[in-house]
């Protein structure tokens, strides 16, 4: 059986309230090894926690989303911090920019995004970075981290933006995470710039319960579900399936730590 890592799953949310075990059995009988439960608030980010506490295969990231940061405060942040420390935590995240929605002044996630890449450093963990229509924003402001600091330790998650910026990432440090959409039959630009990126810098994900991959379009998306986005990026690269899921695994464990 091949394994495979989804580095980006919502788990805390509602609609697996009813049949979580279930989701977490089926990850493993389809060979997801590890599943990386993310955070996007305070609330989010202590269930995502707690569920990496509940299961084996789960590790947990803690952050404030872009389109939350307006809502979030110091109190919030703290918490964030605090939970930082908590060995099941791997990552500092869901953070970055969003131009898309205008829930929350840019400004506001500008300074959002730069705490998040601060405390990914002092803590040494992965910067879970969300980059929606925002590419160009996004890479001045890990330019100067990294001008600063040096590599970036973050992947940019769900990409669907450019294969310049996968390029300057790639330069900076950072992995690179494809979805479900990769499989959708008008998503070619998709697929073109999931092709350019290095095998080495790949990561894959579901970002669940959403963007469920074109075989169970219309359904709930979950852990399990991986397997689909895996077989697409194993044709776009032109390995085995096999291949594709070793290498991806590989590069996980290298960027959130995970132990077997």
């Amino acid at each position: 059986m091949n394994h495979y890592i989804d580095t980006h799953a919502h788990l805390y949310d509602d609609r697996f309230e009813a049949d979580r075990d279930d989701v977490i059995q089926r990850a493993v009988q389809a060979g997801v090894e590890a599943v990386v439960a993310v955070g996007i608030c305070r609330p989010s980010s202590l269930k995502s926690v707690e569920l990496a506490h509940r299961y084996p295969s789960v590790w947990a990231t803690v952050g404030i989303h872009p389109n939350e940061a307006n809502l979030a405060t110091l109190a919030d942040w703290d918490e964030i911090v605090r939970l930082a420390h908590d060995p099941r935590v791997v990552g500092i995240g869901e953070t970055g920019l969003d131009r898309h929605w205008h829930r929350c002044p840019f400004a506001t996630q500008q300074e959002w995004f730069a705490r998040h890449l601060e405390l990914g450093r002092i803590r040494q963990l992965a910067v879970v970075i969300h980059a929606r229509e925002a590419d160009a924003d996004v890479l001045n402001m890990l330019r100067h981290d990294f001008e600063q600091h040096g590599p970036v330790r973050g992947v940019l998650h769900s990409f669907t933006g450019l294969a310049e910026t996968v390029v300057a990432a790639v330069h900076m440090g950072l992995y690179v995470s494809i979805a479900g959409m990769v499989t959708y039959p008008k998503a070619q630009e998709v697929r073109t710039m999931a092709a350019t990126i290095p095998l080495d810098r790949l990561l894959i994900e579901t970002d669940c319960p959403f963007l469920a991959p074109q075989a169970v379009r219309g359904r709930r998306c979950e852990p399990a579900h991986v397997v689909h986005t895996a077989a697409m990026l194993a044709e776009l690269h032109s390995v085995p399936v096999a291949t594709l899921a070793a290498i991806t695994t590989r590069n996980a464990r290298a960027l959130f730590g995970l132990s077997r």
